[in-house]
C-alpha cells in the first residue's frame, strides 16, 4: 500500500532529499538544532509541502481497521486533525469486561458480581467510552458513536445500580438493610431485563457490524450470548436454581472473556496502523462482503 499513515506533520515520511515537490521533513542538524526550517526552504514552500503530504489517503481496509466503521465521506478534514478516539472508547470497554468477566467466572475466588470494579465501571467503561463516542460524533462516524457511546452509558447504569446512593437494590429491601434487596425476585427479574434489553441491543450491531471486521463481529455475537446467559441465571436464581444459575453465570463470564479476546485483538491492530508499524495484524476485512447501496448504485 503506497502510503504513509501519520497524525503529526512535524516528521512526515522516512528521510528523502529536499528536492523537487519531496513531502518536508524538519531537519534541525541543518540550522544549528534550532526548531525553525533549515536553509534550503522559505516559509511559502514549507507550507505548501506540509498541506501536501497532509493530504494522504488511506485504503478503505485500513480506514475501517482504525475506526471500525465503513469508510463514508464527511465535510472537512476532522479526521487528519484530530486523533483516532476508537481506541480510547476500546481500552475504557477492555479494561471493564476483562475484570468483570474474570468476577463472573469466579477466578481465585473472585464473586460479588464484580462489585469491587465499580470504580473502574464509571471512569473507564463510562468516561472513555462516553469521550470515544464524542470524538467518533465529532468526525462522522455514526456507527462507533453509538456503539460506543450505548455501552458508555451501559457502564455507567451498571456502575449506578451496584451504588448504594442510588438505592437500586434498597428499593426492594423488606428489611432495615438495603443489600436485602439484591436477593429478592423483584430485584433480580427487573435487572436481568435490562440484559435481555443489551442482548437484543447487541444483536442490531451484530447486523450491522458485518460491514466492518470479523472480530468486530465476533465481539457482538459473544457478547449476545453472554447477555443471555447472565440474564438467565438471574431467573435460575428465583426459581431456587442455585446450582444452574451458577453454571450460567460462569459460562456468560466465559463468553464475555472471548469478547474481550476479540476486543484486545482489534485494540492492539488499531494501536500499531496508528503508529504506522511495519507490520499489520489482520482483523477479518468484512467490507466488501455486503456491499453498501451506494456502491450498488454505481454498479447499475
Amino acid at each position: 500500500m503506497a502510503h504513509q499513515v501519520t497524525q503529526n506533520n512535524e516528521n512526515l515520511t522516512a528521510p528523502t532529499p529536499h528536492t523537487g515537490d519531496a513531502p518536508l521533513e524538519k531537519d534541525f542538524s541543518q540550522n544549528g538544532y534550532h526548531t525553525h526550517l533549515d536553509a534550503g526552504h522559505d516559509s511559502d514552500a514549507a507550507l505548501r509541502k506540509i498541506r501536501t503530504a497532509g493530504s494522504i489517503s488511506i485504503s478503505p481496509e485500513l480506514f475501517e481497521k482504525l475506526y471500525l466503521s465503513p469508510q463514508n465521506r464527511v465535510h472537512g478534514d476532522l479526521r487528519k486533525t484530530v486523533g483516532n478516539p476508537t481506541p480510547l472508547a476500546l481500552i475504557g470497554f477492555l479494561l471493564s469486561l476483562t475484570p468483570l468477566s474474570m468476577d463472573l467466572m469466579g477466578w481465585r475466588g473472585a464473586g460479588g458480581n464484580g462489585a469491587a470494579g465499580t470504580a473502574t465501571y464509571f471512569f473507564f467503561g463510562g468516561l472513555l467510552m462516553i469521550l470515544g463516542a464524542l470524538g467518533e460524533w465529532i468526525i462522522g462516524n455514526t456507527f462507533p458513536f453509538v456503539v460506543f457511546g450505548s455501552f458508555g452509558a451501559f457502564w455507567l447504569g451498571f456502575a449506578g445500580t451496584l451504588q448504594p446512593f442510588y438505592n437500586a437494590y434498597g428499593a426492594y429491601s423488606t428489611t432495615d438493610n438495603p443489600a436485602d434487596g439484591l436477593n429478592t425476585v423483584g430485584f433480580r427479574s427487573s435487572f436481568a431485563f435490562f440484559f435481555i434489553a443489551m442482548a437484543v441491543m447487541c444483536f442490531v450491531y451484530l447486523i450491522c457490524s458485518l460491514r466492518t471486521n470479523f472480530c468486530f463481529f465476533m465481539i457482538f455475537f459473544t457478547l449476545v450470548i453472554a447477555f443471555g446467559l447472565l440474564a438467565g441465571a438471574y431467573y435460575a436464581l428465583n426459581t431456587g436454581n442455585t446450582a444452574l444459575a451458577t453454571r450460567l453465570q460462569t459460562a456468560g463470564g466465559a463468553f464475555a472473556f472471548s469478547t474481550c479476546i476479540f476486543g484486545w485483538w482489534i485494540f492492539i491492530a488499531i494501536m500499531l496502523a496508528s503508529l504506522d508499524f511495519p507490520f499489520s495484524v489482520p482483523v477479518g476485512d468484512l467490507s466488501g462482503f455486503i456491499k453498501g447501496a451506494s456502491e450498488r448504485e454505481k454498479t447499475v
